[in-house]
Order: C-alpha cells, then structure tokens, then sequence
C-alpha cells in the first residue's frame, strides 16, 4: 500500500469490546473519525454480547448481531467510526445479504438510511483459512445516488493449484466498475432501493444479476426447413436401399 510504518498505529484487542481508549470517547465533539476504513474480520465469529452491550453507542439504533455471527458487530463498529464523507469496505461471508433475524434489521436499517453503497462478489477459495466465497460491502454515511450497485465477480479469477487468485485485471475490472458505477451484462447492475425493498432486504447477488448465459433464439422456420430437408433425403436413401433389396428378393423396408 506505500504507507510507512511511522504513518500508522497498530493496536492489540478485542474490536467487540472495543478494548481502545482512542475509540471511548463519549463526547460527540470529541469523537475520533476516519475517511476511509478496511476491514477483514474473522467470518461469522460466535460471541456472547451482554445486555449492557445493546446501549453501546456503536450498536444503539440497529440492535445486536446474533449470537452465532458476529459480522454485522465488526461493520457496525466500524460504521461507527466513518467520517460523514468518508468510505468504508469490509469482507463478509455471503450471509450477510440474506440471513433472517437480527441480521435482517441491521441489514434493513442501513439500507433504508441510503448508507450501503456497492455489494461486490468475489470467487470462493481466495483465503488460506477458507473456501466460502465472500463479498465486500462498501458503505458510505452521505451516499448520493439513491440504489445500490451490485459487482459480481464470482466467476472471474485465475485457478491455481490449491487458491484461486485475482489477476491484476480482474482487480482493476472491480474498480472501474465501482468508481464509474458501470452496469455491465452479467457482471454489474445499479438496483433502485424500490427493487430491493420488494425483495424484503434481501441483497443476494443473484436475485439482481444473472450469469446464466442466455439461450440461443431459435429460428423455427429455419429449423422446419432443415427438418424437411432431412426427411427428403431419408425418403430418397430409403427408396434407392428398397431397389436394392427388390433386386435381391428381400423383404423391403
């Protein structure tokens, strides 16, 4: 990434109970924020959030992730902490776009406040710890356009022996497409929040973008055509093959 060690700090803690007095702070005013945050948490951690938990300053409004998936947690902190113009990018599991539940709340809540952004899909065994296929979710707190966009790039990376890896055009696909909001044929489509909310919330890729190839149009006419001009040739091999057998006093077919 090009930035020095001397260009950023690096804490040890638990992020659920954020464990850092740099994020405590109470005061509003006094609030530390960043224009722009990544993350990579562990994939549907199971946690045991207590009750004081629920009035958290960086869950209160949305409620707790379930017991069994702590994923929305790690986004929520870090939503937490965005700038008002700034981005954020997290790596989820899939779940995410459609579990039921408390996900569904948390989900539904940032969709109808306009801050998730872009849903992006990426291929299945790209991490040494799993083979699941996962999604970055890019959120924003003062969002403009008024849809989601959708990437899917599940089926564009390069096979290797044990992972699959993206290339650098695969990488710069991806971008352009975010930066541009390119809708693509079977790879991206801008989705108006209309759409989604028929869908009950539900951000799986799929519902939004096809990658079935499309059937061939049959020309019917050009097949009956071709179907005719078979069975005329049947009848000719056939009538040619009933002198044969007359000729030699065999039953003809």
């Amino acid at each position: 990434h090009g930035m020095k060690d001397t260009e950023f700090e690096i804490f040890h803690g638990d992020t659920l109970l954020n464990q850092w007095d740099l994020f405590s702070e109470m005061n509003p005013s006094k609030k530390i924020e960043f224009d722009a945050i990544v993350a990579n948490p562990p994939f549907s951690l199971r946690w045991e959030p207590n009750d004081a938990m629920a009035e958290d300053f960086r869950f209160k409004g949305y409620g707790l992730a379930p017991k069994s998936a702590a994923d929305f947690s790690f986004l929520l902190h870090g939503f937490h902490f965005l700038s008002q113009d700034g981005t954020m990018a997290i790596i989820l599991p899939h779940g995410v776009l459609f579990r039921r539940g408390a996900e569904e709340r948390i989900r539904t809540k940032l969709l109808k406040d306009n801050n998730i952004d872009t849903v992006i899909g990426l291929p299945s065994n790209l991490f040494y710890s799993t083979g699941i296929p996962v999604c970055i979710l890019v959120l924003k707190k003062c969002k403009k356009e008024d849809d989601v966009l959708f990437i899917n790039a599940s089926e564009h990376f390069e096979k290797n022996k044990r992972q699959n890896s993206l290339t650098k055009e695969h990488i710069k696909k991806i971008v352009d497409t975010y930066q541009f909001r390119s809708e693509i044929e079977r790879y991206s489509r801008k989705v108006s929040m209309e759409e989604i909310e028929k869908n009950g919330y539900n951000l799986n890729i799929s519902r939004y973008i096809s990658t079935a190839e499309p059937e061939p149009v049959i020309d019917l006419k050009e097949v009956q055509s071709e179907l005719e001009k078979i069975e005329r040739e049947i009848n000719r091999s056939t009538d040619k093959h009933n002198k044969f057998l007359k000729e030699l006093g065999l039953k003809m077919i």
